[in-house]
């Protein structure tokens, strides 16, 4: 018990020397961090804690907007991910988008088979319904490994085109906002950051029947 209690300590701690430390090379660090907000960047992820949105991009804080849930999903029913969005395009005002997944990733190896792991298993349905898009290609793919690095790459794209579809998104592009979506996948074995040539910024990117005519709003 004493282990764990000190582990938990280890924060408090930590943080003493991060408030320390900043304010040290700076001491008007956080008087000027609490006057707002104005990032540039809205990052959606995968909640695994070796994936921190600001270190494996280099920036500070106040530079990138987070969402996270397990294997960087875009629902267009989750009203958490959506509110998010929302107020990175509409009140932020961010100009990029970036669906960043990541090699070795739990919850698209989960999706992979057939196993129960309790109400997770609604979430994982979304990344099943990936693989089952795209079973012929995945299926040929013997090492399960690699299989499950493409259907990362797979998910990641999927989850793009799902943002791109959002009357949020599409709004936005309406009224000629400046909103770039991206597809990223975060090497844990190398910290490399690979792009995917999944770069939306318009209506004309996605299939039409997706796309919301607001001349004809009501």
């Amino acid at each position: 018990m004493e282990t764990v209690r000190n582990s938990y300590k280890r924060l408090i701690e930590g943080n003493k020397l991060y408030s320390q430390s900043k304010q040290f090379s700076d001491p008007e660090y956080f008087k000027k961090l609490s006057l707002g907000q104005k990032p540039e960047y809205l990052w959606i992820g995968c909640s695994d804690s070796r994936v921190p949105a600001n270190e494996v991009t280099g920036t500070h804080s106040g530079e990138i907007f987070v969402h996270r849930n397990i294997a960087n999903v875009v629902v267009h029913t989750d009203l958490n991910l959506m509110s998010v969005v929302e107020y990175a395009v509409n009140v932020l005002g961010v100009h990029h988008v970036i669906v960043c997944g990541h090699y070795g990733c739990g919850g698209v190896r989960a999706a992979m088979g057939n196993s129960s792991y309790g109400i997770v298993d609604k979430w994982l349905r979304n990344i099943k319904d990936v693989y089952f898009k795209h079973r012929v290609e995945l299926d040929q793919i013997a090492d399960l490994d690699k299989r499950a690095d493409r259907l990362t790459d797979l998910n990641v794209i999927e989850q793009v085109k799902n943002l791109a579809k959002t009357k949020i998104i599409q709004k936005a592009w309406f009224e000629k906002k400046h909103v770039e979506i991206h597809g990223w996948v975060y090497g844990l074995n190398n910290g490399l950051i690979t792009e995917l040539n999944v770069m939306h910024m318009e209506n004309e990117d996605i299939e039409e029947i997706y796309r919301y005519d607001f001349t004809k709003e009501f």
